[in-house]
C-alpha cells in the first residue's frame, strides 16, 4: 500500500508542475496581429484571457465562438476561441479550432504557435513540438516559442534540453518571469525543490510577474513543508474565494507531503545502493 501512495504522491506533483507550465506557456497566445487576412473584423477582448474569471470566460467564448462560426477561417477570432475553449478544460474542442484555421492559414506564424500550444494542451506533445518548431524563424527567433518548446520538453521528460531552452529564451528576454518561473517548475519535475525555489522567487521579483508565478512559487514553498509562508503568498494578491480555492489546493497538496518525503528518501537509497 506504501508504494501506491509514493507512486499518488509523485503522479500528484509531476502533474502540478508540468499544468504550471503548461499553463504560463500557453498565455499570451491573444494575438491582434494579422486582422485584415481574412476581411472579417475580429471580436474584441477586454483583457488578456488568462487573467478573465469564469463569468467573464463564458461571456468571451459566446461572443467569439458566434464569430467564429461565422468564419471559422479568421486567425484572430480562431487563435482566441481556442484559447477561451482551453480556459475551460475544453481542450479536444478548442484544438479542433486550430485544425480548421491553419489549414487555412498554413503560413500564418501565429496561427501555429498556438496550433502547436494547442496540441500540447490535448497531450500531442510530440506533434506540438513539431509544430511550434515550423512556426519558429532563425533570422527572428520568438522568446515564447523557445519557453513553450522547453515546457514541452520537460513534459516528454528530456529536462536537460527543456532547461537549456529556457535558457536561450532568457537570452532573448532577460528576467521574463514567465521563463523563469518555467525553468524553476522544471526542477520541480526532477524533484530539486531547492533550486525550483531559486527561480521561482527570482520570477516572483520581477515588476511584470503575474498572479501564476506567485501561485507556483507558493507551492513549491509548501511542497518543503512551509505551509503558513506557502499560504501567505498564496494569498497576497487574490480575491478572498480565488485564495480560498489555492490555500485548498495547497493543503491537498500537504496531504500528501509524508508520502513525498519517502518518496525522496528512497531515491536516495536508490542511488547511494546504485553507487555502492
Amino acid at each position: 500500500m506504501a508504494a501506491l501512495v509514493d507512486t499518488y504522491s509523485k503522479t500528484r506533483l509531476l502533474q502540478c508542475a508540468a499544468t504550471a507550465m503548461l499553463a504560463l506557456m500557453l498565455a499570451g497566445c491573444n494575438t491582434t496581429k494579422d486582422k485584415m487576412a481574412t476581411g472579417s473584423i475580429p471580436v474584441a477582448l477586454n483583457k488578456p484571457v488568462e487573467t478573465m474569471n469564469d463569468q467573464e470566460v463564458r461571456s468571451a467564448t459566446d461572443r467569439v465562438g458566434q464569430a467564429y462560426e461565422k468564419n471559422p477561417r479568421d486567425p484572430v477570432n480562431g487563435v482566441n476561441y481556442a484559447n477561451l475553449l482551453r480556459m475551460q478544460g475544453r481542450d479536444a474542442q478548442a484544438l479542433a479550432v486550430m485544425q480548421q484555421v491553419a489549414i487555412a492559414n498554413p503560413q500564418d506564424r501565429n496561427v501555429l504557435a498556438a496550433y502547436g500550444k494547442a496540441q500540447a494542451a490535448a497531450g500531442q506533445l510530440q506533434q506540438a513540438l513539431d509544430t511550434i518548431g515550423r512556426a519558429q524563424t532563425a533570422d527572428r527567433p520568438d522568446w515564447k516559442l523557445v519557453s513553450a518548446q522547453g515546457a514541452i520538453l520537460d513534459q516528454l521528460g528530456r529536462s536537460s534540453e527543456a532547461r537549456q531552452r529556457y535558457r536561450d529564451a532568457l537570452d532573448l528576454q532577460p528576467g521574463e518571469p514567465s521563463i523563469l518561473s518555467n525553468l524553476g517548475m522544471s526542477y520541480v519535475l526532477t524533484r530539486d525543490l531547492r533550486t525550483a525555489e531559486t527561480y521561482l522567487r527570482q520570477a516572483a521579483a520581477q515588476p511584470t510577474a503575474d498572479s501564476r508565478v506567485r501561485q507556483n512559487l507558493a507551492l513549491v514553498v509548501g511542497l518543503q513543508g512551509r505551509f503558513p509562508e506557502a499560504e501567505k503568498i498564496a494569498r497576497g494578491e487574490l480575491s478572498p474565494q480565488q485564495a480560498d480555492a489555492n490555500v485548498a489546493y495547497l493543503r491537498s497538496m500537504m496531504s500528501q507531503q509524508n508520502s513525498w518525503q519517502k518518496l525522496a528518501a528512497k531515491d536516495v537509497g536508490t542511488a547511494t545502493a546504485s553507487a555502492n
